[in-house]
């Protein structure tokens, strides 16, 4: 048996994989423990490195250090794949709002931390620690962990502690508030989801109408498109109780009915322009004399990655129309300027054969999609490091600033999924292969961390580190009820979009997961996946410049 001791105690690269793979099998395991609806997921894995390196069962600094940089990397890059398509047009008008929103609380649990500081003398750098986990945001911690590395060339392991303490009630803290929110403005679910239903976001929507206004009676679609000055689609007409495909040169005759997909909010310009709105069962549709069918087509060939629809010509050489593109689940009106991307997911319109030959030259296969693109990964990773060990001086701090291992891959990450098709860089993953490597990265972080932290956690909670608790209490719940009555107060905004801009500002998955079971709509998480790429870098951002205020 002297074998298995030693090789719980040596210092080898054997020790360290299976101290790692401890941790974070059994903080997986504890992460199924709930409290009441809550739980605390992985976090549990961090508590876990605590309770073992607590207990002797430490690893090589080395190799620790490396375990969690490149842990790091792997879960932002991960999100900023995700993200990345909708990160921009997130941050159009109805993302505007939310973003400026989510910068409040943020810019309020800073300088509450910061006041924190300066009322009871508490340290600074510590204080960012207890922030770290009262926001429950993991890459922040990282990011003033490495600045502090660099600027002093040591680690500062109460950071990890702080942020340990403080985390547990950081993720009850953002649904507490949540809930208080709908108590201090007695709001009722039931009304609340009744009053939301008539949305203003634009979403795509499929609308029919009939021919009806003379002045545009004989002339063709694409006419009709300028006039209107908006994008969309005429997925198929019916003329004389027969279906056609349309093209663009297609002349309108008076009392065709066509079937339009087109944003929301270009419906009632589009009725007033063409003629009134009438509704047929698609049963209707299917019964009138035609060959046409509907067929969901996926984009699977490489080359396809970054062309426009225009650049096939599919409507002009095969009769067939592309009413919408499914991008990430969000659908999109397939106007001719707009680049298709592998794993699109292609609406489109036409007879059976023509239907084939489409699906043959989009791809069409979804086992090609099962293949890992690796290139775009760690071509990314090598230039988000290079973007993130770049040092930026601000006025007034003596040190520059970087964006470090955390926001460098983020950003590039984002750059590369939004304009890496325009390149031909094919940037799909499955949702499946993309969280698998969040998963991996952020474990590898959060037991790297809680074995580093171990050694002097117990010591630091008796030194002083209760109130910790309290402080990342504040810093929690204090900016989010002042945040959530502006938004409620002051912007009108509903309830569900109020849960996802806390839960995205906090960059909290389990707050998420709270919020659409109280919601039935999908306001929560598209406010949650408008605010969090924002958050996610700004988080990271002042971690690093309150580290910087703390050093000088």
């Amino acid at each position: 048996m002297e074998w298995l001791v030693n090789l719980f105690t040596s210092n080898s690269i054997a020790n360290s994989v299976l101290i790692i793979g401890l941790t974070i099998a059994v903080g997986l395991l504890l992460s199924r423990i709930k409290f009441g609806s809550v739980s605390l997921g992985i976090t549990w894995v961090l508590f876990t490195g605590i309770l073992l390196s607590h207990f002797g069962l430490g690893i090589d600094p080395r190799i620790c250090d490396f375990v969690k940089e490149f842990g790091l990397i792997l879960f932002v890059y991960s999100i900023g794949l995700q993200v990345g398509p909708g990160f921009f047009s997130s941050l159009r008008e109805g993302g505007i709002k939310l973003n400026m929103l989510a910068v409040t609380i943020i810019l309020l649990g800073c300088l509450t931390a910061f006041g924190i500081h300066l009322l009871t003398g508490e340290d600074l750098t510590t204080m960012v620690g207890v922030l770290s986990g009262a926001v429950t945001n993991t890459p922040g911690l990282g990011a003033a962990q490495q600045t502090i590395s660099d600027v002093t060339g040591a680690n500062d392991n109460t950071l990890a502690a702080a942020y340990a303490v403080a985390y547990p009630l950081g993720v009850v803290g953002i649904i507490l508030s949540m809930i208080a929110i709908r108590y201090l403005f007695r709001i009722k679910i039931d009304r609340e989801q009744a009053a939301t239903l008539d949305s203003n976001a634009p979403h795509t929507v499929r609308i029919e109408l009939r021919v009806t206004n003379h002045g545009v009676v004989g002339k063709s679609i694409e006419e009709v498109s300028h006039i209107a000055r908006s994008k969309f689609v005429v997925a198929r007409m019916i003329r004389d109780d027969k279906q056609q495909i349309v093209a663009g040169d297609t002349v309108l005759n008076e009392n065709d009915i066509l079937r339009i997909v087109a944003s929301s909010e270009d419906v009632e310009l589009l009725q007033s322009l063409i003629g009134e709105s009438i509704k047929i069962d698609e049963r209707e549709w299917k019964s009138t004399t035609s060959n046409l069918e509907k067929r969901r087509i996926v984009v699977t060939k490489p080359q396809l990655n970054g062309k426009h629809i225009s650049d096939l010509h599919i409507r002009a050489n095969y009769n067939v129309t592309i009413t919408r593109v499914v991008r990430a689940g969000i659908e999109l009106v397939a106007t001719y300027e707009l680049r298709l991307q592998m794993g699109d997911v292609v609406v489109v319109v036409g007879r059976k054969q023509d239907l084939d030959d489409v699906a043959a030259i989009l791809g069409n296969s979804v086992r090609r999609l099962d293949h890992p693109n690796l290139l775009p990964i760690f071509i990314g990773i090598f230039f988000g490091v290079l973007l993130g060990s770049i040092p930026i001086m601000f006025p007034g701090i003596p040190q520059p600033i970087k964006l470090g291992l955390a926001g460098g891959p983020l950003i590039v990450a984002i750059l590369v999924a939004r304009y890496g098709p325009r390149y031909k860089l094919v940037t799909f993953t499955t949702n499946s292969a993309n969280m698998m490597i969040r998963e991996i990265g952020i474990s590898l972080f959060l037991a790297a961390v809680g074995l580093s932290a171990g050694e002097t956690f117990v010591s630091s909670i008796c030194d002083g580190g209760y109130w910790w608790v309290l402080y990342g209490v504040a810093i929690t719940i204090l900016p989010l009820l002042i945040t959530g009555i502006i938004a409620r107060k002051a912007m009108k905004m509903d309830y569900f979009s109020i849960m996802g801009l806390m839960s995205g500002a906090m960059t909290d998955p389990p707050a998420l997961a709270y919020a659409n079971t109280v919601a039935t709509n999908d306001r929560a998480s598209v406010a949650y996946a408008s605010v969090y790429p924002l958050t996610m870098f700004l988080r990271i951002f002042t971690a690093q410049i309150l580290v910087l205020i703390a050093l000088s």
